[in-house]
């Protein structure tokens, strides 16, 4: 099968919806020519560098039905538009009474790793995960980019597709055959049986090196990739916990209110999950501090296999 990058397959996703559904629009501060020169400037809109005007004219064009993909660049961006998405995109259906659909997807890096320092690198997934409303997807794969974003483009409801800034060079298989991926259904991208690692975005790669790792040393661990965050497969987590009696959650993000808390508590809140749990779960995520520009305190602040590696033998006791 073909490999593609993981920036390859979300523009080959773009360019194949909008040859699908001829109401289908793209604003962005950057234009991609690519998309401008297939499908025309009616249709592939430069915008003014103002997230709040271009986010919240994305619900007016959902309104009058168009599906809307809009690239906001960096999630730290985004917060100058809140109120759009949190009082206006998230809300705007339940104000009708369901009786108004408003399709539009926001694409937003998320992620550090190339110091690029505190006001462009931050994961505030929970933030959002927090605004009823809202669906929120994490592909860690090009496969996973390009069948999710597929489906977020033909979804009827706001969708946030996180996209890790480390992860766009990644090259993985994608078929040419048409496909996409049903939110909600998350993969075992390792099978085990003494820990369950739930790993988001890049940090999979890291907990995929971990179990290798410890495979050496007879320590075999099944590893969870959610794919997306709302909504969340609860219960393929339940169950890989209820096989293995342990949970590590690895998260980039924060610790503090983070999506790594909240899947340690919807495992530890269901009783049959909770009586199979030999240990406490653990949380591998970054110290709540901004991410530094510094190469080197760069690293030491970001969750790694190492980190891992020590939480899955504390786990084990």
């Amino acid at each position: 099968m073909r490999q593609i990058t993981y920036t390859e397959a979300a523009t080959e996703a773009i360019h194949e919806e909008f040859r699908r559904d001829p109401k289908t629009v793209h604003l962005s501060t950057d234009i991609p020519l690519a998309l401008r020169n297939e499908f025309g400037e009616a249709r592939i809109r430069n915008t003014p560098i103002s997230e709040s005007g271009f986010v919240g004219a994305a619900i007016g064009l959902a309104g009058a039905g168009f599906r809307t993909v809009v690239n906001v660049r960096m999630a730290t961006f985004a917060f100058v538009a809140m109120d759009q998405f949190v009082n206006q995109a998230a809300k705007i259906t339940y104000m009708f009474g369901g009786q108004a659909c408003f399709p539009i997807v926001y694409r937003m890096t998320v992620g550090a790793g190339n110091s690029t320092a505190a006001q462009h690198c931050i994961n505030p997934y929970s933030m959002y995960m927090n605004v009823p409303g809202l669906k929120i997807i994490l592909p860690a794969t090009p496969y996973d980019m390009k069948g999710l974003l597929k489906a977020a483009i033909r979804d009827n409801n706001p969708v946030i597709c996180f996209e890790h800034n480390a992860l766009g060079r990644l090259k993985g298989e994608v078929p040419e055959e048409e496909y996409t991926i049903l939110f909600g259904q998350a993969v075992i991208r390792k099978a085990g049986k003494d820990v369950t690692v739930v790993a988001m975005a890049r940090m999979l790669y890291e907990a995929l090196a971990a179990a290798e790792e410890l495979e050496k040393e007879g320590i075999s661990l099944e590893v969870i990739d959610p794919r997306t965050l709302v909504p969340l497969d609860v219960d393929a987590i339940r169950t890989s916990v209820a096989k293995t009696g342990r949970l590590v959650v690895v998260d980039e993000a924060c610790q503090t209110c983070g999506a790594a808390g909240e899947i340690v508590s919807l495992v530890v809140e269901d009783s049959t999950t909770f009586n199979h749990l030999k240990s406490a779960p653990k949380r591998v995520c970054s110290p709540d501090v901004p991410f530094p520009y510094s190469p080197p305190m760069e690293r030491f602040v970001l969750p790694d296999r190492k980190k891992i590696i020590s939480a899955v033998r504390a786990a084990i006791g």
